[in-house]
């Protein structure tokens, strides 16, 4: 089984897309992840990625389109989880024609509704925590790269809410419940 889990930053994709991983046996495709490792990876690419990262923006779709096609000729494992990823509506396109030609489906686009004010104390609240367990906090976890996160999102990834819904492949759940109760939104999805 393939699925997208989309929301804004700090919806919990991450947190749920790891449950999944651990309890399905899905493989996890977080573009955040993945270009974090190249942003600390210290090559070319790697500094071109941090400068962008470090400033809230996304990087170029041919960077992260080009990330999830090298995932996609590995192990599939118990399917994907496309966390973080597409972001807008070339991405989408370009997602669903690396899919046909790896001979493989999108079943299931998972939206998880969260309001901004709770997306702000998470994001706070996950760098105060990283920095108390003595880790350092994500350069864009704090509120004025929240607030263009944010922007970009309202602006790049909301609209494929209708384009997914259009697909009829769109199911909402709640974001704003404990995890293992958005888990189960997201499990009652997956298994009906």
């Amino acid at each position: 089984m393939n699925l997208i889990l989309l929301g804004p930053p700090g919806a919990g994709k991450g947190t749920q897309a790891q449950k999944l991983v651990d309890e399905r046996g899905m493989i996890q495709l977080s573009t955040g992840d993945m270009l974090r490792a190249a942003k600390t990876s210290g090559t070319e690419m790697g500094k071109k990625v941090a400068a962008v990262m470090d400033a809230g923006e996304l990087v170029t779709d041919e960077i992260v389109i080009g990330l999830i096609e090298e995932k996609l000729q590995g192990d599939h494992g118990g399917g994907f989880i496309f966390d973080g990823f597409p972001r807008t509506l070339a991405q989408a396109d370009a997602l669903g024609a690396l899919l046909k030609a790896y001979n493989t489906t999108l079943d299931a686009v998972i939206a998880m509704e969260v309001n901004d004010e709770v997306l702000v104390q998470r994001i706070l609240g996950r760098a105060e925590e990283a920095r108390a367990a003595g880790k350092e906090a994500r350069a864009d976890d704090n509120e004025e790269s929240l607030k263009v996160r944010l922007m970009e999102y309202y602006k790049k990834t909301s609209p494929l809410i209708g384009y997914y819904h259009c697909m009829k492949q769109l199911q909402w759940v709640p974001g704003l419940g404990t995890i293992d109760e958005v888990a189960a939104s997201i499990a009652g999805v997956l298994d009906s």
